[in-house]
């Protein structure tokens, strides 16, 4: 029996785990911290510094704070059930001949003939909002941003207020037509809100849009840019935290519906 003791730099066994268990942790101290977050291409991982800091989730500099500056415009429209005075005759009349330059795309009444968005009805705060975006750069277009610089508040206001008395477009929908689920119940499990707690006759949370007769074209067009983020003037991101969890079929099956399209 051996007499050798246990913990001893002598012990043949206790010098060769210890070794092994040292060499182990330092490789994986090199992979995980060091060549790991090396590798990647973003700014907070260059140079060795930085990329164990960030590999360790702490920071490159202690008490120094950098205020971070986004480059995406976003909406600077605050949008209240109050936003919007109950319009009179005579401004609906100013926005019905401020409307005369909108006709080609939305057309004379509001509805669209060339897959822009219809008007005709549409709540006169989704209008004015959109309006405002376009023209202060939180939403681009190129048709529509060239169109809105020359637009004061009131004409706006005078717009939204025409195109909100104007009646909406009848629904053609198929008898007996399902409710996709993505509009109906949403997706709780990928924190999937349904379509129809804002957008619908369900429910409607104040600024956001009346989607049914919408064309399907615009529809698609729109889920896919606030899920690819080039449209960003949703408040605090909610079209796009939705959008960007949508499958293909999902952004599909909910502008057919909404667009009254089997």
């Amino acid at each position: 029996m051996s007499t050798e003791r246990l913990f001893s730099l002598r012990n043949r066994w206790f010098t060769v785990s210890v070794g092994l268990t040292a060499g182990v942790a330092i490789v994986s101290f090199l992979i995980g911290f060091v060549w790991l977050p090396s590798v990647q291409t973003d700014s907070q991982f260059a140079g060795i510094w930085n990329a164990i800091c960030s590999a360790a989730g702490v920071p490159q500099q202690w008490l120094v704070s950098t205020p971070v500056t986004s480059r995406v415009k976003t909406s600077e429209v605050v949008v209240t059930p109050t936003m919007m005075a109950h319009p009179d005759a005579l401004s609906i009349g100013r926005g019905a001949t401020l409307a005369l330059r909108c006709t080609m795309c939305h057309g004379p009444q509001g509805i669209s003939q060339a897959n822009s968005p219809n008007l005709a009805g549409q709540y006169e705060a989704v209008i004015y909002k959109q309006l405002k975006d376009f023209q202060t750069g939180a939403r681009s277009n190129a048709v529509m941003s060239p169109m809105v610089p020359t637009l004061s508040d009131q004409d706006m206001r005078d717009l939204a207020a025409y195109y909100a008395s104007l009646p909406k477009p009848s629904g053609n929908r198929p008898a007996g037509q399902p409710v996709p689920a993505i509009v109906a119940t949403g997706s709780p499990m990928r924190n999937i809100a349904p379509c129809a707690s804002c957008h619908g006759a369900a429910d409607h949370k104040t600024g956001t849009p009346w989607l049914e007769g919408e064309p399907v074209v615009y529809i698609r067009a729109q889920l896919q840019a606030f899920a690819a983020g080039d449209r960003h003037n949703d408040i605090n991101e909610q079209m796009r935290n939705v959008a960007r969890q949508m499958t293909p079929a999902e952004i599909e099956a909910a502008a057919r519906y909404y667009a009254n399209q089997p």
